[in-house]
């Protein structure tokens, strides 16, 4: 048997192993050996299963009691706009659904309803099917009906390094949310190694949650350089030190990386390119931006290429494709997925330079926004921006940029602003060249991520 409850099994938790948030835990070997879903296993049995719930947890408990039972998991991220319920449902072929509590919308969806309930039945193995069910994750950052995209547990869990002894296992927590991608491979790492995880919480405070990470003793830490620039702006040095610091899910800058260098000097720092449809690729852990160019010579399990610029990944840790009678191809005749992130050779090192469908035309030059942004936030002023384009009757497009502040931008007064609109302005001329400095600055109180953990780059 190798679904995800017999791989905790294996891993045998000690009694203080839990996830964590700042409302429960639930205690990894309860987990374990024991089922919420009671009497309605046998209905979910073989089927394919919307989860629906509201808090991370509950997410986490459901994906435990449904792999190996449920023929398809199909796991909500929780910004999916309600509306889009009714296509994900269609295309997935979802029979039911389980959630922490039935409400009117998912009711209404024609799919039978099931609530998750307290661990509170004990389960031996041998009673759940050892089925390999499909994962099917949706792509971070769409704006739009989401592409569902489908994963095996193997595949997963590809990356995953065998289980650390007892006596040294890590304490996990990540910014990310384990409904996606990025958060489901450190809930997978916690609950194969049988590893307490402290998770995040939209209501907490990053005051707080830093000292909720720093009671439960956290060494690995994990979260996207938007998460990272908001710890290290902040006004005091946070309470803890981990041995392990991992960013993905956006370009590591070598500003954000030498910061955290400064900021915890004896953690092993890795940047990692992984994505929901090409999986966990490669990690990097010598303190530079980018890859090295010796990345794309193979000799491992993941395949790398450059075409055309756009970055080209092979790996079993992959996806096996979309969902859907109408859905895209995922890989090309080779094998390869296009990842349509643009990378650049320079010095025997490979730089990320955004995404191919983010470029913005100006007077056909190339603009990344990524690029940008990382001169505009060298600015000791400034905590985040977020480059877009602007139309322009002549160019067809202007470079403009959100910027926050490092202190809070009630504080900064008029001409203070424009002092230092001026000056980031004058940075950006004198590094880049001058189609790609903003046009325009508009200051703002926050920049907003997305649920991914990522900017937000859609238009206002």
């Amino acid at each position: 048997m190798n679904h995800l409850r017999a791989r905790l099994v294996q891993a045998q938790p000690d009694a203080g192993a839990r996830l964590n948030t700042p409302q429960s835990d639930l205690a990894l070997h309860a987990l374990a050996k024991l089922t919420g879903l009671g009497r309605v296993r046998p209905v979910l049995a073989g089927r394919n299963v919307l989860l629906r719930t509201a808090g991370q947890i509950g997410a986490a408990q459901a994906v435990v009691e449904l792999d190996g039972l449920a023929r398809r998991i199909v796991l909500c991220p929780p910004d999916l706009a309600p509306e889009h319920l009714g296509y994900v449902m269609r295309t997935a072929e979802v029979e039911a659904i389980v959630a922490d509590r039935a409400d009117d919308v998912l009711l209404g969806l024609g799919a039978s309803v099931h609530t998750l309930g307290a661990l509170d039945v004990p389960l031996a193995l041998e009673d759940a099917p050892d089925l390999d069910t499909q994962w099917v994750l949706f792509t971070s950052g769409t704006t739009g009906r989401p592409k569902l995209v489908a994963h095996s547990l193997d595949a997963l869990t590809g990356a995953i390094a065998p289980r650390q002894k007892a006596s040294d296992r890590p304490v996990w927590a990540t910014f990310y949310d384990v409904r996606r991608y990025g958060g489901l491979q450190i809930l997978l790492r916690a609950l194969c190694g049988g590893c307490t995880l402290a998770l995040s919480d939209p209501a907490e405070s990053l005051a707080d949650h830093l000292l909720r990470l720093a009671a439960l003793g956290v060494t690995h830490l994990t979260g996207t350089p938007s998460h990272w620039r908001r710890l290290l702006m902040g006004p005091q040095p946070p309470p803890i030190a981990p041995a392990y610091v991992r960013l993905s899910g956006e370009i590591a800058n070598q500003a954000v990386l030498d910061g955290l260098r400064a900021l915890f000097p004896t953690a092993r720092i890795v940047h990692a390119f992984a994505s929901t449809e090409a999986g966990v690729a490669f990690e990097v852990d010598d303190g530079l931006e980018g890859f090295p160019e010796s990345a794309l010579s193979g000799g491992g399990p993941v395949d790398i290429k450059v075409v055309d610029g756009s970055l080209r990944i092979r790996s079993p840790r992959s996806a096996s494709g979309y969902v859907g009678p109408d859905a895209p191809a995922l890989v090309d005749d080779d094998g390869f997925i296009d990842t349509d992130d643009l990378v650049q050779l320079n010095g025997g090192r490979w730089r990320f330079m955004g995404r191919r469908n983010g470029v913005i035309n100006v007077g056909g030059l190339k603009v990344h926004p990524e690029e940008v942004e990382a001169v505009i936030n060298r600015h000791p002023a400034v905590r985040l921006s977020v480059v877009r384009a602007r139309a322009n009757p002549i160019t067809g497009a202007v470079v403009t940029a959100e910027v926050a502040l490092a202190d809070p931008l009630a504080a900064v007064s008029l001409n203070e602003q424009s002092a230092l609109r001026a000056s980031i302005i004058a940075m950006c001329r004198s590094a880049l060249p001058a189609h790609k400095a903003p046009a325009t600055i508009r200051f703002v109180p926050e920049i907003t991520v997305t649920g991914a953990g990522k900017l937000d780059r859609r238009h206002e």
